[in-house]
């Protein structure tokens, strides 16, 4: 049974910061230019802690093309859109050792963990992937979020191929390589997970013995 953990505004706030979503400065990108008023107070609401530095507001060229929603679903923003994907693409490396699936056991731990990558963790703190926050995992589970497709079944429901293994693999690395204004973090882009980890999730999405496959 998933423990839930109770934690303060402060450290929900910069936990979704270390996870590279940025939500915030995203949505005002558009005000900061236009507002020096608006942009000195994001500058100064904002201080280093610990592993949590400044530079988690700095916005990249995905991230600003991401925050001004009236371009982006624009016909001009379609074509950008297709070099921000091609852009993420080029970023993602395949596992080192040729190994897609790892242990689903500790896949699942990965899966169900939202710690790390706060201001109170250290940088050797293993991150979670905070996956139940978006995706329903398993039936048994009675707390999930629908923000992405329920992950029950995904690999029983599309096979084992290379090719199923290849494009979850680079979902999970970079998942804006395939939608530029995805909500998925970018988890080996900012380093959030390490190659091991993403072997493992993968192991929870792709083994046939995993629970999610059953």
């Amino acid at each position: 049974m998933k423990t839930l953990m109770m934690t303060s505004t402060k450290h929900l706030f910069l936990a979704f910061l270390g996870c590279g979503a940025l939500a915030i400065s995203a949505n005002v990108s558009a005000q900061q230019k236009a507002d020096p008023q608006f942009e000195k107070m994001m500058k100064n609401s904002f201080r280093a802690e610990g592993i949590a530095g400044l530079d988690r507001i700095d916005q990249d060229a995905t991230q600003k093309f991401c925050s001004d929603p009236k371009f982006a679903t624009s016909k001009a923003g379609a074509s950008k859109a297709t070099e921000i994907q091609k852009m993420n693409m080029a970023t993602i490396k395949q596992p080192s050792d040729g190994k897609y699936i790892g242990d689903w056991k500790s896949g699942e731990a990965i899966a169900q963990s939202g710690r790390g990558a706060t201001w109170t963790d250290t940088a050797t703190t293993p991150v979670g992937g905070g996956c139940y926050n978006c995706h329903e995992i398993d039936k048994k589970e009675i707390s999930y979020g629908n923000i992405g497709p329920s992950l029950w079944n995904y690999g029983k429901n599309r096979g084992y191929s290379q090719e199923v293994l290849t494009y979850t693999w680079n979902r999970i690395n970079n998942s804006k390589a395939y939608n530029a204004c995805s909500n998925m973090p970018r988890f080996a882009h900012f380093k959030l997970l390490n190659e091991k980890q993403i072997q493992d999730l993968m192991a929870l999405l792709l083994d046939p013995q995993s629970p999610v496959n059953q």
